[in-house]
């Protein structure tokens, strides 16, 4: 049989395994990424083709990998390639699900083989491994390791084959002489315990995808044909989802309008989530509708649905004192500002004097911009920026950024400050040091929500009391994230961070 003919979809493998099981051929299955197939993988595979008749590898489709940046470093077609090129090799299939639990239910087979450093189902992030060992007992097969020298394709990627840019790579070195991997992500399960707050103003991104056909024939525009549209948890909506991600519990506080959506945003949080929402009398409840071209997503055209009006002065008591109740017992009160009237100027007072450890962000927006910075809270513990909000505060076009981040710092007597730079990362303030922090973005579909996912995850390791460094790594770990897909439709949590730390410092 050659290498190309052991290649088979995953329906025409069990129906294969099948025939070698009425054979009363022994099956055995390994499955796995692949990535850089090396000889770690060669001598597992070998040692687990002796424990019986046929070996049957899966491997983890190009969709479903989640080792971070730039990964696969080779596409399912050269991975299927490389394992069927391996004599002790007799099938290779690529696995149409995230995990190998449909799959084995497929094969069925007699052993599943998996390295030694799967033994421990505890030390694996994901649980995949926990809920193979389930799936196998299910099906009545036997769990098997195998025992050799453990390789890691990441690390050897990292080391030998790395597509980062040099300025990251350079900064990662620096990183890893400071900070081994388990005491970062010692620092992401740190947040697990945490009571978080969230106040601030609901948005909806509404998404309307479309086609251009040409210009209209009456007057000098693009027509644009619609084609779909989807509807996002935006705001400080995203903000408590991305949150909820890591800590153990939030407690959102916003206004919605007295347009029947509450059940809408209910649908769209996370289950650690509990909502106390105010309803603005007369009012929409916030929505930012984009346009977009439905192939390139490049955004057209955006149409507020708005009503900054504050609440009413008894409405905006009520809110004020569940929010005071609400901040009983968190570690961290988040004020996700967007300057659409949710946070009254008495609630940035009794924020400010009550909060426990309070992080601030002020955004400036279409809807605000020139009247909303962060200069309205008189203290917050963090601060939060974008550079542009940054120089909007210190009204400072041109001056170096560290500077004016200090000044916003002290202004506030804030323990930590950050700016977000875009595509050049971000700079962190504290004790009165600069800690500059490039992006690790490799692919940007949509940067709408990246700085709310900064925000999140930078507020709460800082409310552990992290480094400088570590809070402006994750930061931009979670930003990074976030702009691989288009607006919120996908919260980042302590998994996926993870899972980039490790790609990052492996």
């Amino acid at each position: 049989m050659t290498s190309q003919e052991k290649i088979l979809t995953l329906d025409a493998l069990a129906a294969a395994v099948g025939k070698d099981r009425a054979a009363l051929r022994r099956i055995v299955h390994c499955h796995g990424v692949f990535d850089l197939l090396h000889i770690g993988h060669i001598r597992h595979l070998t040692q687990a083709r002796a424990m019986g008749d046929v070996l049957v590898v899966t491997l983890t489709a190009d969709r479903f990998v989640d080792k971070g940046p730039h990964r696969p470093a080779f596409p399912e077609g050269y991975r299927a390639e490389a394992l069927a090129s391996l004599s002790c090799v007799d099938y290779v299939a690529v696995n149409p699900w995230p995990t190998a639990e449909e799959t084995l239910r497929k094969l069925r087979p007699d052993v599943y083989v998996k390295g030694q450093e799967f033994k421990d189902t505890g030390s694996d992030m994901t649980g995949k491994a926990g809920r193979e060992a389930q799936v196998v007992r299910e099906v009545g097969a036997r769990f098997a390791f195998t025992e050799d020298v453990v390789y890691s394709s990441t690390n050897l990627i990292n080391r030998y084959l790395s597509s980062l840019p040099k300025e990251i790579e350079d900064y990662l070195g620096f990183f890893r002489k400071r900070y081994d991997l388990d005491e970062v992500l010692a620092s992401v399960d740190r947040m697990g315990t945490m009571r978080v707050g969230v106040v601030g103003d609901a948005i909806l991104d509404d998404y309307r995808y479309c086609e251009a056909i040409g210009k209209s024939s009456k007057d000098p525009v693009l027509a644009l044909k619609s084609l779909s549209h989807d509807t996002f948890a935006g705001g400080a909506l995203a903000v408590a989802n991305h949150v909820a991600g890591f800590a153990g519990e939030v407690r959102l506080f916003t206004r919605l309008g007295c347009d029947g959506r509450e059940g809408f945003v209910r649908e769209r949080l996370r289950p650690n989530v509990t909502m106390h929402a105010a309803v603005q009398p007369g009012a929409p409840t916030l929505v930012k509708r984009r346009y977009l071209d439905g192939y390139s997503f490049n955004k057209l055209l955006e149409v507020y649905e708005m009503d900054d009006a504050e609440l009413p002065p008894a409405e905006d008591e009520v809110f004020r004192q569940a929010l005071s109740r609400g901040m009983e017992g968190c570690d961290v009160v988040i004020a996700a500002d967007f300057g659409h009237g949710a946070i009254s100027a008495a609630t940035v007072g009794m924020l400010s004097e009550r909060a426990p450890f309070l992080s601030v962000n002020t955004q400036a927006n279409a809807g605000n911009r020139g009247f909303h910075t962060i200069s309205r809270y008189p203290r917050a513990d963090f601060g939060c920026l974008a550079e542009h909000e940054l120089r909007l505060e210190t009204r400072d076009l041109t001056g170096a950024v560290r500077p004016l981040v200090e000044r916003a710092g002290r202004r506030l007597s804030a323990g930590m400050f950050a700016v977000t730079l875009g595509r050049a990362g971000c700079t962190v303030w504290s004790d009165d040091k600069f800690v500059e922090v490039p992006a690790f973005a490799t692919k940007t579909v949509d940067r709408v929500g990246a700085g709310d996912a900064f925000l999140s995850i930078a507020a709460l390791a800082a409310a552990r009391k992290a480094t400088p460094e570590i809070v402006g790594f994750l930061g931009n770990i979670a930003g990074a994230l976030t702009v691989e897909v288009l607006g919120n439709q996908k919260p980042v949590d302590a998994l996926s961070v993870k899972k980039f730390v490790t790609s990052l410092l492996k």
